[in-house]
């Protein structure tokens, strides 16, 4: 079961892994554009200040997260759903 759970559920883990994270580079740039004019800095923009640029770059973390957390959650469901059997885990481990 292990074995199946794998060959079907990983390469549709990876695609929708891809997408989700076009949707979250899409969810930022929205995002950023409410906040600010300018397109989101760069590292290798010279001009820039720290502040700024730490303020994107943790904005497009926390959007990429939890976009990616959303669909990784989405998929499992589904998988499950329509398979019977959970993709992962069934508990957390105990320390």
């Amino acid at each position: 079961m292990k074995a199946l759970t794998t060959i079907i559920y990983k390469p549709i883990g990876l695609i929708f892994g891809i997408l989700s994270g076009i949707i979250a580079n899409k969810i930022f740039n929205f995002i950023w554009s409410k906040i600010d004019e300018e397109e989101p800095p760069d590292a290798n923009t010279e001009e820039i200040v720290w502040p700024k640029l730490i303020a994107a770059v943790a904005l497009q973390g926390v959007v990429w997260r939890v976009t990616r957390t959303l669909a990784d959650r989405w998929i499992a469901k589904s998988f499950a759903y329509l398979t019977g059997i959970w993709p992962g885990e069934r508990r957390p481990e105990r320390a």
